[in-house]
């Protein structure tokens, strides 16, 4: 028997909320807010279960929402890591290093990119321009930018992380 998926009070509340900054009948406006809720709550990815469940919660049609969640790199479509380090591989970050910074990641890690560590802490995916070109190479790791980064930065982070050091909200 398969568990039943329903967003926690606290989370529906804060969906109810978002829903109602929008005029009657286009609740489909508050699909990006609250998949960020339903990655969030249900283990860090958007597995068709909780997408569908989100559909009906915005008594709209599953396939509206698989196409925003799976044409945003943001929404992780398969399980991830603690930590998902998105390493900006855009054009300025590349000329500045970014692919040395990756490359490392995957050294030191023992992953390709869109892989997770067998201790599932580490999960390296490679971002599109994250709007940070004047601190290349930089990478999001939860709500916050690293940026300049060095293998030495690279190394300092993943310490830290392990320690369970590194802020994610």
């Amino acid at each position: 028997m398969s568990e039943t998926i329903a967003f926690k009070p606290e989370t529906l509340e804060k969906v109810k909320q978002i829903i109602a900054r929008y005029p009657e009948g286009k609740q489909k406006s508050a699909l990006i807010p609250v998949l960020h809720l339903a990655q969030k709550e249900f283990g860090g990815w958007l597995d068709v279960p909780v997408m569908d469940y989100v559909a009906s919660v915005l008594e709209i049609t599953p396939i509206e929402v698989y196409e925003v969640a799976t044409f945003y790199t943001m929404f992780n479509m398969q399980p991830v890591g603690k930590y998902v380090l998105e390493v900006c591989v855009t054009g300025p970050c590349m000329l500045r290093g970014s692919d040395d910074i990756v490359n490392y990641i995957k050294e030191k890690l023992g992953i390709q990119a869109g892989e997770t560590t067998a201790d599932g802490l580490f999960t390296l995916k490679p971002a599109e321009c994250l709007g940070a070109c004047g601190y290349a190479p930089m990478m999001q790791l939860g709500k916050f930018y690293h940026e300049n980064l060095t293998k030495e930065k690279v190394d300092e982070i993943l310490e830290l992380c392990r320690q369970g050091q590194i802020a994610l909200d």
